[in-house]
């Protein structure tokens, strides 16, 4: 049985991968040039505006998110009525914690907090917790059904 045309295509597509090199040279280093001490505070934001974009119906099509953006490995640790705590985990992610002390997962918690507001209509705010030593990133969202957003 032969594939389609458009089938090759997005089997092609599936099998593209991005050097290493190319993608810490603008997470690590251009955009920390360009975004100077504002980096982690621009890249929250920057986060929230991109989940924005790509709106997500449910946490399993998060997960699938990352993966598919090579953010790395994203799992549900615990939830409770105003909080949810995730584990970030990849080789990429391990290396970086190692080469850089200074590196954040910023870009990454305001995603996961917009979804969740997204998906739960209240205001949602995330915290980073890298792991060095295991190489992960712990996330905590924290929200309060009190603040729910305002659509009108």
């Amino acid at each position: 049985m032969s594939e389609t045309a458009a089938e090759l295509r997005q089997n092609e597509k599936k099998s593209e991968t991005i050097p290493v090199f190319g993608y810490e040279l603008i997470r690590e280093v251009l955009l920390y040039e360009i975004l100077g001490n504002d980096a982690p505070d621009i890249l929250y934001w920057a986060g929230k505006r991109l989940a924005r974009h790509y709106p997500m119906e449910s946490i399993s099509q998060m997960i699938e998110f990352f993966q598919q953006a090579a953010w790395g490995n994203l799992t549900i640790i615990k939830e409770s009525k105003d909080e949810m705590e995730f584990m970030l985990f990849s080789s990429l992610i391990s290396d970086r914690l190692q080469k850089n002390d200074q590196c954040t997962f910023q870009l990454e918690a305001g995603f996961i907090a917009q979804q969740l507001e997204i998906q739960k209509e209240v205001i949602c705010e995330a915290y980073e917790q890298p792991h060095k030593k295991r190489g992960k990133v712990h996330f905590t969202v924290k929200w309060d059904k009190k603040d729910t957003l305002n659509r009108s």
